[in-house]
């Protein structure tokens, strides 16, 4: 069976609806809540879902796992408990690492393109292990994930955690189905349609940045369906472990997702600018765009799939739909 932290979750439910239909058993290690997540998993479920207070007692029975896909973490890069955040992303994700180690089983764990902060020039989003510990996150959910990162590699390093299958993923601007629980941390794309939707224009934020327009800003925007075929190449690979980015290489502005999802939508392209809010300036990340170099060294080849086409197939085959989703 195949464990999935985090797996009622955006990118999670879309691991589980890949591994449901090839057939695999899963556990989800995840809380439901009351908010309507649950229906994450109504089209796929797990053969069984455990809280994550109870996971560390089962790992303990022994059960026959193929690998642990590590997906659960506090993500808001807004949050402020520091002490959460480093025993939910840092001790939570080392305990899994040893166990894994221990057991023989594959891990695979989301890290994140936040790591990089302020970085502003391709070059600087290098996922080389060597330049890790010169990163500098510019909010406590990517220093979580920098520290996470930095600690594994430094243990491996020493020679600790010994036969350890792995990889670690930064995931970069991640949008499509299954994210609508996500409340301030849905991604623009569904923002900007429920915005064109209402016939409203879609508002974006000024730039902060001298010498850069507004809604120039860029992301490197990935379809969620290219994460998960990441993950289940990875999973296929097991001889591939280390660091990488995941996200398409190519950065687009604002505008540009703008434009796409206006034009998915079948309405007219119109944009607004508003100011930043004063809780993301300093933490606002303007330009963003994954060094693939490496996974595809790693041999890695499939083609990732274009903004247009992502937000066209978002907008068309879910969010248009009675049932939007996965």
């Amino acid at each position: 069976m195949i464990v999935i932290t985090g797996g009622a979750g955006f990118i999670g439910s879309c691991m589980q609806a890949a591994l449901h239909a090839r057939g695999v058993e899963t556990v989800v290690v995840d809380w439901l809540g009351s908010a309507g997540k649950w229906r994450n998993l109504r089209h796929h479920a797990p053969a069984r879902i455990i809280a994550p207070e109870a996971l560390a007692a089962w790992l303990a029975t022994g059960p026959d796992v193929e690998a642990v896909i590590h997906l659960g973490a506090i993500s808001e890069t807004t949050a402020t408990d520091g002490d959460l955040v480093w025993r939910t992303n840092v001790d939570l994700s080392m305990q899994l690492a040893e166990w894994c180690a221990q057991a023989g089983v594959r891990f695979i764990y989301a890290s994140s393109a936040a790591t990089y902060g302020a970085a502003d020039r391709v070059e600087q989003f290098s996922d080389d292990p060597a330049g890790v510990d010169r990163l500098s996150p510019l909010n406590l959910y990517g220093w979580s994930k920098q520290a996470f990162d930095s600690n594994l590699l430094h243990r491996l390093g020493r020679g600790e955690l010994p036969g350890l299958s792995w990889a670690g993923l930064k995931f970069f601007n991640v949008y499509g189905p299954n994210e609508y629980h996500k409340g301030r941390m849905i991604s623009v794309v569904r923002v900007k349609y429920d915005e064109a939707r209402a016939d409203q224009p879609l508002r974006l934020f000024r730039s902060d940045v001298p010498g850069l327009a507004d809604g120039a800003q860029a992301r490197d925007f990935i379809w969620v369906g290219d994460v998960v075929d990441v993950m289940l190449w990875l999973l296929d690979h097991r001889h591939v472990s280390g660091l990488f980015n995941c996200g398409t290489g190519v950065a687009r502005t604002y505008v540009d997702l703008a434009h796409a999802v206006c034009d998915a939508a079948g309405v007219a392209r119109q944009i607004e600018f508003i100011d930043m809010p004063e809780s993301l300036r300093g933490q606002y990340q303007s330009f963003t765009c994954a060094d693939m170099r490496r996974l595809r060294a790693a041999g890695y080849t499939r083609a990732f799939t274009t903004l247009e086409d992502g937000v066209s197939h978002y907008v068309q085959s879910y969010l248009a739909r009675p049932d939007p989703y996965l």
